[in-house]
């Protein structure tokens, strides 16, 4: 994820490209929420912790659900969640600014939380998937460049400029004098 400018030369193009983010980001989501799955699975046959019981059977049943809405994820980091007491409780140890873990219930929650990361990221996708929608009924021609600002992977801003090779020949001309050394036959040379 970073941040990056595309320049596009058709909506179709744009929208082309966006299509083809969400269905990697969904096999993505998918991939990860199996792994989770069956690690929650075979931690739930290993695992004594009364809350990690609690806290893997929230995980699956907003795995189930789906990539959610970015507000509701907003609000349940807000409620706690993530990286405070809970994390020093799953066994997390700070190393400078990093954290480490070498349980099951960490790799669980990292996954998790990837998860939810490309369940926001899927929800940007289609959000701007309708704007493109929109600009389509509004018709800007085939003229049009899309310089498009994306950030962590979606896509948040357009800039349309005219292109500008659109004149053709009137944009460019070329002109040059041609001289061709004349060749001298024996009648010039007497």
């Amino acid at each position: 994820m970073g941040t990056e400018i595309r320049t596009f030369s058709t909506l179709k193009e744009m929208n082309d490209y966006v299509a083809d983010q969400i269905s990697q980001y969904r096999a993505l989501f998918e991939d990860y929420s199996q792994w989770l799955g069956s690690l929650l699975r075979s931690c739930e046959d290993n695992c004594k912790n009364e809350e990690w019981h609690q806290k893997s059977a929230a995980m699956q049943k907003n795995l189930r659900a789906g990539p959610k809405k970015t507000s509701e994820i907003q609000n349940r980091k807000k409620g706690g969640g993530g990286k405070g007491k809970n994390s020093a409780n799953l066994g997390w140890v700070h190393s400078g600014e990093i954290l480490l873990c070498s349980t099951e219930q960490g790799q669980a929650e990292i996954l998790f939380e990837a998860a939810e990361q490309i369940g926001i990221i899927i929800q940007g996708l289609e959000k701007f998937k309708a704007g493109i929608q929109q600009l389509e009924r509004i018709g800007f021609g085939k003229n049009v460049n899309y310089i498009t600002l994306i950030k962590d992977d979606v896509p948040t801003k357009i800039v349309i400029r005219e292109k500008s090779n659109t004149q053709g020949s009137k944009s460019f001309s070329f002109a040059t004098d041609i001289s061709v050394p004349a060749l001298f036959s024996e009648v010039d040379a007497e």
